[in-house]
């Protein structure tokens, strides 16, 4: 179950993250998933232990050029101090950098693009809920369970990674003044964002309930309709 890969993962039996440059080599050798920050948009890379004139050898998928044109430039991996990940171009220049944010999870930024994302594979396809699953009605309840609002999930984008969701009528008075327009899928978080940029942040407790962090005495919890 995908909740469980999220607990397992989250819980600590994943391995330890590299304390020093030789171990984080050796953790990062294998296949990966470079994505947007939300996984609109995904590319798979195998980085090699082959050494090359800059760094090491890697392998994108064909697709990658494709869903994020960048990629075209890069020609190699390196590593940078004990915790950054560089991809390169052939003459060993950054195309971007990547650090830990979360174990197993390393940020990127490019100037003007945004933040990406690069993740093992297996765990990002294991942690990861698809768009088809959480499109739909869904209703917003307390921790007694009394519901307070029901909202509706589209795939209509609203803006670049971001889709409309809509309250149905009489929802409670907090929920009403915050009145999301727009939702995403963020590094397994549900995120409700209102038109003055506001964001509700939801984790899953499993596959039909999410509940919003950082926790409280009185929770709201999205369940699935």
């Amino acid at each position: 179950m995908v909740v469980a890969a999220l607990a397992a993962w989250l819980s600590g039996e994943a391995p330890a993250w590299a304390q020093d440059a030789g171990a984080l080599k050796k953790q990062m050798l294998g296949q990966w998933e470079l994505s947007t920050a939300e996984r609109s948009k995904t590319c798979v890379v195998t980085l090699k232990n082959e050494a090359t004139a800059q760094g090491f050898r890697l392998e994108l998928e064909p697709t990658c050029a494709a869903a994020l044109p960048f990629t075209k430039e890069i020609a190699g991996w390196s590593l940078k101090g004990l915790d950054i990940v560089r991809l390169q171009d052939a003459a060993g220049q950054s195309v971007i950098d990547f650090t830990e944010v979360e174990s197993g999870i390393l940020e990127g930024l490019r100037s003007g693009e945004g933040i990406y994302i690069l993740q093992n594979l297996i765990a990002a396809r294991s942690l990861a809920k698809s768009m088809d699953q959480m499109i739909g009605d869904w209703s917003m309840v307390r921790g007694n369970g009394q519901s307070i609002c029901g909202l509706t999930l589209t795939n209509t984008e609203a803006a670049p990674d971001n889709f409309q969701v809509f309250l149905k009528p009489r929802c409670d008075p907090a929920v009403a003044a915050f009145a999301p327009t727009m939702w995403r899928l963020e590094r397994g978080a549900l995120l409700l964002m209102s038109a003055n940029g506001e964001v509700w942040r939801f984790e899953a407790d499993d596959n039909a309930q999410w509940r919003r962090t950082p926790d409280s005495v009185d929770p709201l919890i999205l369940l699935r309709q």
